[in-house]
């Protein structure tokens, strides 16, 4: 059967098409597997035509990453006006509900192989260092000691989190609630403590 001819768009209209189209192709394939025959095809317009708008695959998989992340890091950014502890809820509900709502292209893109990917590793990456930040802000914002440790028990407390969130039952009516107090338990357990001293070795 043939394609439908596509819809007369804008440009940039098309170019958010064709990322949007990607990004849904990400839900059950790797990045390897997102083939731009494909794209073009749902799009109803030649593989040409899909390379009008970008410079090569490679540039393809970029913009349709950075849009992923860039919506991840938009989603889970606080009010900067908020007390601190609104601020870091506000945070924690913004991690879960981001992670849960697009939890299959979450585990392709931040989780799983494509995150070191080569052509998108430094995306993925930087995108970890900006939810790292945030883990660290909440940390100062509620007055906790600054710590040499900080930045490795920010990324240790998301990987936490991560794992948390993807792993949750979800069938109880309380259950967001109960998982949101579960991670916001666990960053003061966690960041509260980095300036007292080792455990004793017995």
């Amino acid at each position: 059967m043939s394609e439908k001819r596509a819809a007369r768009l804008s440009p940039d209209e098309r170019r958010a098409q064709l990322v949007a189209i990607g990004l849904d192709m990400l839900a059950d394939r790797s990045l390897d597997e997102l083939s731009t025959d494909e794209v073009a095809r749902r799009a109803g317009i030649s593989r040409g035509l899909l390379f009008h708008y970008f410079d090569s695959k490679r540039d393809f998989y970029r913009v349709v990453v950075q849009q992923e992340c860039d919506c991840f890091v938009a989603a889970t950014e606080p009010d900067s006006s908020l007390e601190p502890v609104p601020w870091l809820r506000s945070f924690i509900i913004g991690f879960v509900a981001y992670v849960l709502e697009h939890r299959k292209v979450y585990l392709t893109l931040v989780r799983g192989a494509a995150g070191s990917h080569p052509t998108v590793e430094d995306i993925v990456e930087g995108t970890r260092d900006t939810l790292a930040r945030r883990v660290e802000e909440g940390q100062r914002r509620l007055g906790m000691p600054d710590s040499p440790w900080l930045s490795i028990a920010s990324r240790a407390w998301m990987a936490f989190a991560e794992e948390a969130v993807i792993s949750w039952p979800l069938d109880e009516p309380d259950a967001l609630a109960e998982l949101a107090a579960f991670l916001e338990s666990s960053f003061i357990s966690l960041l509260s403590t980095l300036d007292r001293p080792a455990a004793l070795t017995h």
